[in-house]
Parts: C-alpha cells; sequence; structure tokens
C-alpha cells in the first residue's frame, strides 16, 4: 500500500494546522501529528524537565517516537503539522520517510507578512504552547527575522516529491483535492 507523508512548512498563523485538520477529514486513513499538541502536553505535565535553552529536546523526543510508532505500528498517511522552517530538518525527515517506502509532499504556507500580523493581532488562541515566547506576535517576530537566516529556507521542489504553495485561503481547498488525487493514484 502507498503511504503519504504530507509536511507543512509556514510561519505561525498561516493556516497549517487548520489545513491539516481539513486534510485529515478528506484523505482516508490518514493522522495529523501535530507539534504544539506535544508542547501543550510537556507544559501541562513535565513543564521542569523542558530545556530552559536552546532546542526542545522533548518535544523533538516525544514528536519523534509519536511518527516512529506510526510508521512502525500503523498504515496511515501522516500529516506533519509544524513550522519545518529549515531545509535540513525537511531532507533529514523526508529521507527517513523515504526509506520507509513514504511518498513526500511539501505544502508550504507562503501568506503575506501583513495576513499574518492580522491573524496574530486578532488570535483567540492559547499560548499554552510556548516555551520561550509571551506572545504569538513575538513568534511571529522571530520568525520574520529568521527569515533572513541562511538556513531558513523556502522550500523547493527537489525536496520532496511533490510540492504545493499556498499563498491564500483559496488555495487550501485544491491543494487538498491534489493530495488526495495522488493518494489514490
Amino acid at each position: 500500500m502507498k503511504r503519504l507523508v504530507i509536511m507543512t512548512v509556514g510561519k505561525t498563523h498561516s493556516g497549517k494546522t487548520t489545513f491539516a485538520k481539513a486534510l485529515e477529514q478528506k484523505l482516508q486513513n490518514s493522522i495529523v501529528i501535530d507539534q504544539d499538541n506535544h508542547a501543550e502536553f510537556i507544559n501541562n505535565f513535565y513543564k521542569s524537565l523542558q530545556p530552559k535553552q536552546g532546542p526542545n529536546t522533548l518535544k523533538y523526543s516525544i514528536s519523534k517516537t509519536i511518527v516512529d510508532y506510526a510508521v512502525d505500528h500503523s498504515n496511515f498517511h501522516l500529516i506533519l503539522c509544524n513550522s519545518n522552517r529549515t531545509r535540513k530538518a525537511r531532507l533529514n525527515l523526508f529521507k527517513y520517510f523515504h526509506s520507509k517506502g513514504f511518498i513526500s509532499i511539501l505544502v508550504n504556507f507562503d501568506i503575506p507578512d501583513e495576513v499574518l500580523q492580522a491573524r496574530v493581532a486578532a488570535t483567540q488562541r492559547s499560548t499554552s504552547i510556548f516555551r520561550s515566547a509571551a506572545s504569538f506576535e513575538e513568534v511571529l517576530i522571530r520568525q520574520q527575522a529568521e527569515s533572513h537566516n541562511s538556513e531558513v529556507k523556502a522550500p523547493i521542489e527537489s525536496e520532496a516529491d511533490y510540492l504545493f504553495v499556498i499563498k491564500n485561503s483559496d488555495d487550501v481547498h485544491s491543494v487538498s483535492r491534489e493530495i488526495v488525487k495522488i493518494a489514490q493514484e
């Protein structure tokens, strides 16, 4: 059986989670793996175990365990819903999934910063996922600054078997339909 791994890429409030949840409803036999859920779990139950600085290695370990379990003990298509903003990390993940026989799909949310700023200003979303930020505005400002970092790069076609770009909410339905079609081929 053909299995897909769909990875979302984008800044905060670009629509990654909304897209992933909607795709999960349309794509039979799929599951969303969202690192925000893992961060919230850690903050609610294991906050004292979190690293104080640097990468959130506890969150990454939990996410990796869940991904490995889903790969080895299910036949689900996987929808990885987190920012995935560094090319090196994406390539490493896809190398792993290709070795397991998955077809890779990147969905890049290339939403204009002014749209993201308006969404962040109006958000009602809980900040319980944060470890080192006080607000989504702070996260967006950091992500905008990181965009000039040489490691944070927009996806290119050679990274995955398929690349889709979402520039506005009108693109969501057509990209979802294309992914479902790939799964059915």
